[in-house]
């Protein structure tokens, strides 16, 4: 597991600490010619000798080298302005894959998804998900009867905003549900609310502060009601 820890702590120093933005700027800019690509594989490289400090692991150093050239070459030539953060995300993907499996290749570690599927996971995965986007699909259903576009009109926000704030504000309360720490799921509607204070003090509009309250009080009754029977199933 020392191994596996000291690859992704190389990948990370590497790739977010040791490469400025004006070089993954001139990077995209003049692809394979750009020193900074290749400076920046020479770091990684250093990196994992300095990391490992075990002439005996050359081979992973190779491997993970020549890997992260190719991957960063290949997203260089292939992204464009519109794809660049769907290639951000794969590029980052691929590191972590080459990284996993150069660990296990290396170790006398095995895998096995006999210790992944059990039923407690399964159990806890259906419902992280089920807080996601079905929970958003069902509550975008309680609020049909509610035409929210007239109370919200000249109020510009981010696209789909609101929902991945619901998700993520569910996927908070469910955690802090089954770590047992109640006071955490107090804290987050406190803070909620003062950041909505402003918003609803400037609007004084009974409607959208009913429209927001009403949403507020489903979507966190819905994270603590799938905390407890996820705690009750489990035990």
């Amino acid at each position: 597991m020392i191994l596996l820890i000291k690859l992704f702590l190389t990948h990370i120093i590497g790739d977010f600490f040791l490469q400025p933005e004006k070089w993954v700027k001139e990077k995209e800019v003049k692809k394979l010619k750009s020193p900074k690509l290749y400076l920046h594989i020479a770091i990684h490289v250093a990196l994992l000798f300095i990391m490992l400090w075990d002439i005996t692991l050359w081979p992973v150093i190779v491997i993970i080298g020549v890997s992260h050239f190719i991957i960063d070459a290949t997203k260089l030539l292939i992204q464009k302005e519109e794809t660049k953060k769907m290639f951000f995300f794969i590029d980052q993907l691929l590191h972590i894959f080459i990284i996993v499996l150069v660990y296990f290749l290396f170790t006398e570690q095995t895998f096995s998804l006999n210790g992944l599927i059990t039923e407690h996971n399964l159990l806890l995965l259906s419902c992280v998900l089920f807080l996601t986007i079905p929970v958003s699909i069902i509550m975008k259903a309680i609020f049909l009867k509610w035409d929210i576009s007239k109370l919200t009109e000249n109020n510009e926000s981010l696209k789909d905003a609101g929902k991945y704030i619901g998700i993520l504000e569910r996927i908070l309360v469910f955690t802090f549900i089954i770590a047992d720490h109640w006071e955490a799921v107090g804290f987050l509607i406190t803070a909620k609310s003062v950041f909505r204070f402003g918003d609803l003090k400037e609007s004084k509009h009974r409607k959208l502060t009913e429209y927001i309250l009403i949403g507020t009080l489903i979507s966190f009754g819905i994270a603590i009601a799938i905390g407890l029977l996820y705690l009750y199933a489990k035990n």
